[in-house]
């Protein structure tokens, strides 16, 4: 009897240490291996690309070379990954690890748009869950966009002027706010985001913006116009005061 009552006093210790222990979680060990092996050929010769880009110039041998690398690797890459999506879902941070998870954004974010459209919203939903990230979504949310003939929403896709070679950024909706989409889902001031790219971000104002400015503009004219208004009365006064003085000052001697 006095087994049995240990034994059952130890279980209910169990059961309540497990209650009140907060779980830790568990990562998927050879998930975030293989993401992290795909991690790094996905950047890797992106990497080497920027760098031959800014070395031998955009057109050069050295970066096709490495972009014909890029694009095999993308597709090697994206075969594994659609694979990890259609058996487990979109897995978070807590299984895979933040770069296993951001790993899976890479990859869909550099797949063909039939692809990126396909497993657009189940990141719409893994951001929900808390299994991926806002500023990953607003990427790819922006490259399907554009895509599909739209504007973007939060700025983060640039054009590049093949003859050139220099950056521009893609054509924003409701460009004038994009700033505070993009403080919605953690991503930096466009102006400060676009200095990658070598770009100077001029700030457009909204329609609500520009009438503000020029009421508060007319406001400031009509203020000026008021002053010198003044300032004229004031003037004329002064020369009436000092041609009366010297009239009588005159005719007085």
């Amino acid at each position: 009897m006095k087994k049995i009552f240990i034994l059952l006093f130890t279980f209910l210790s169990l059961v309540s240490l497990s209650q009140i222990t907060p779980r830790l979680p568990v990562l998927n060990k050879i998930l975030v291996q293989e993401l992290r092996i795909i991690f790094y050929d996905d950047q890797t010769y992106r990497v080497e690309a920027e760098n031959a880009e800014k070395k031998y110039g955009f057109d050069s041998k050295e970066v096709k070379e490495l972009w014909e690398i890029i694009r095999k690797k993308d597709v090697e890459n994206l075969i594994k990954v659609k694979t990890i999506l259609d058996k487990y879902g979109w897995i978070g941070p807590d299984e895979v690890g933040e770069e296993g998870s951001s790993t899976l954004f890479l990859v869909i974010q550099h797949s063909d748009q039939k692809t990126q459209e396909k497993y657009l919203p189940m990141m719409r939903e893994a951001v929900k869950k808390g299994n991926a990230f806002a500023s990953d979504l607003a990427l790819l949310e922006d490259r399907v966009a554009l895509g599909q003939g739209k504007k973007q929403i939060y700025g983060s896709q640039m054009n590049q002027d093949q003859e050139t070679g220099k950056y521009t950024v893609s054509p924003i909706e409701d460009e004038a706010n994009v700033n505070k989409r993009r403080a919605a889902v953690g991503l930096e001031p466009i102006e400060e985001y676009v200095k990658y790219w070598g770009i100077v971000y001029k700030p457009v104002m909204s329609n609500q913006q520009i009438k503000s400015q020029k009421s508060n503009s007319n406001k400031k004219n009509e203020e000026q116009g008021r002053n010198n208004l003044i300032l004229i009365i004031v003037f004329v006064f002064i020369l009436a005061a000092l041609g009366l003085f010297i009239y009588r000052k005159k005719y007085k001697n």
